[in-house]
This record gives structure tokens, sequence and C-alpha cells, in this order.
């Protein structure tokens, strides 16, 4: 396959086997069900609470959305299940209520991908046969491996920071090398059982120039950088993009990052965030590590959940 933008794209043969040496069977044994997660060690949880030096909680979301874009044309539906306040009852007690429906994969909202998500070559993370996953959801690997919550230190490499523009362009890549000196520039540390968070500034531009649409062209990390991912031991990848870039940088593979992140690694991706309030209070504080938690919805078969992680400088 041909360059983009000066770095090399992946053809068939040159996928499959960045495929198969990321996917041996893992350190924890052939029935794990846990993948990256298995990183965060009690041990580390700990450790991590030390990064908490000011005591102010940041969201990590984005607010959910409702209205039809070219990023999102199955919105979230939000409607009130309840009165509304003036037909509230002067006498006595009302309640509003409300309920939600929403794509828990939208291309707008926040959220965690779970491991069984990416079906690759019909096999799930650790060899486990895709036919897990069944009309009535998934068997094996839903998002039930996270129901305990995710809690660790997250790190924030800011890329558009590290290139000195405002966001990262829709296509554009982010290499294993950019990845580290944006660690290097930022003087932070990436390692075992870290809850990485890789900024491309997706929700900015979206927020200046207007939607667009995503699925076919957005920033995101060259397959490559999965490499330098899994020797760090990463416990949770994180993006206000989806870490895939569009066009693929993989041929024949819609979404490489996923399948090596998620199929091959067992590493769970959130998708999605958003790091504008974040960005800027690890810029004044110069201390771009914090304790950070995660807690998916208890959604006992589900491919995913919405999330709204929270991190605690």
């Amino acid at each position: 396959m041909s360059a983009r933008g000066g770095v090399a794209a992946l053809d068939a043969a040159e996928f499959e086997a960045l495929y198969l040496r990321l996917r041996q069977v893992p350190a924890w044994g052939p029935a794990d069900r846990r993948g990256a997660l298995n990183h965060l060690t009690p041990e580390r949880v700990l450790a991590a609470a030390s990064e908490i030096r000011l005591g102010q909680t940041v969201s990590l979301a984005a607010p959910i959305e409702t209205a039809r874009t070219p990023d999102d044309p199955a919105p979230a539906m939000h409607e009130m299940a309840g009165p509304s306040g003036a037909r509230a009852d002067p006498g006595g007690l009302t309640f509003a209520q409300d309920r939600l429906g929403i794509n828990v994969h939208s291309n707008v909202d926040s959220h965690i991908d779970a491991l069984c998500h990416a079906m690759y070559h019909k096999t799930l993370y650790n060899g486990v046969p895709a036919d897990a996953v069944t009309p009535r959801g998934a068997q094996e690997l839903s998002i039930e491996v996270a129901r305990d919550g995710i809690a660790g230190r997250g790190v924030l490499l800011d890329i558009p920071r590290l290139r000195g523009v405002p966001w990262l362009e829709p296509g554009d890549l982010v290499t294993a090398a950019e990845l580290t000196r944006a660690a290097e520039v930022q003087r932070v540390s990436v390692g075992p059982g870290d809850l990485l968070f890789v900024r491309t500034g997706h929700r900015r531009r979206r927020r200046e120039l207007g939607p667009w649409d995503a699925a076919k062209a957005r920033a995101g990390l060259h397959p490559a950088a999965l490499g330098l991912i899994a020797e760090r031991e990463v416990a949770v990848l994180g993006s206000d993009s989806n870490s895939d870039a569009a066009p693929s940088l993989a041929e024949g593979v819609e979404l490489p990052v996923h399948v090596l992140a998620i199929n091959a690694l067992g590493l769970h991706l959130l998708d999605y965030l958003q790091f504008e309030e974040l960005a800027p209070l690890c810029e004044a504080t110069g201390r771009w590590s914090f304790f950070c938690v995660i807690a998916p919805l208890r959604l006992p078969h589900g491919t995913g959940s919405p999330v709204n992680p929270i991190a605690v400088v």
C-alpha cells in the first residue's frame, strides 16, 4: 500500500504479521477473559492514588447528543416519560421522569468497547469463538468483565500540543515515535497498568468547525503504534477520536487499531472522549498524569457501554 503523510501503510501481509505477533497467548493463560486489565494490580491502583494533588475532578466524557448530524445519523433518543412541571400536582408529590435510548458504538457519544466488540477471523480475544456473541448478546467477554470499574493512573498525551496546532486534521496519523516524543516533551512516563489517553483535538475541531462524517475521515493511531502500547503494558487506551484513523492504514481491515487492541491484546478502548477541560488543567499544573476512574454500566451481555470517565488531579 502507498504511504500517507509520509507514513507507510500496511499491506495485508504486514498487518497479519503484526496481528499474529501481538496475539500471542497472554501471560495470564488461555482461560483469561480480563485482557490488559490484568496489568492493573491492586498495588498499581494504590500507587495511582498518589497522583491526586488538587482533589479536583474532571469529566472526560462529552455530553450525550440527540440531534442528527453527519457523524451521528442515528443519535441517542431522550424523552420525558413523566409529566412536565406545568402538570405537577399542586397539592402533593410529582416525579420528573425520562428515558434514554442510545447506540453504544456511535461516532459521537463517549463509550467503552468490551472485549467481545471486535471479531476477527471469526474469533474474539484469546481465541474465544465469535459465536459467543449471540442474538441475546455476548455470552463471554461482555462489558461485565469491567463491572467492578477501572481505576488507575491516567496519562494524557496531547499530540496537537506536540505539533503546535489546535487539532489534527481528519486522516492524520499518530505514530509510536510521536507518542514517545509527546511523553518526553510533557515529562511524563507511560508504563505498566496505565490508562493511556491520546488527544487528537477531534472534539475541538468538531466544536469550532462543525460535525463531519467521522466514519470516513478522522485522525488516529497508526496500527504499528500498538506495538509500543503492548510493550508498555498499558491497561486501557482511550482517545477523543476512536483511536483508528480513517481512511484505514491497513489493507482490507477497516479498523485495524480496534482489531489489534481489542482482539489481539485484550485492551478495552474508550472512544470519543473529550479532554478540553483536562488538557488546560494539565498544562497549568505541569502534570500530565492523574488518578482516573472508569465505571461502565452493568450490561451483562453488552458489547460496550456509555461511559463518563473521571480524572482526579
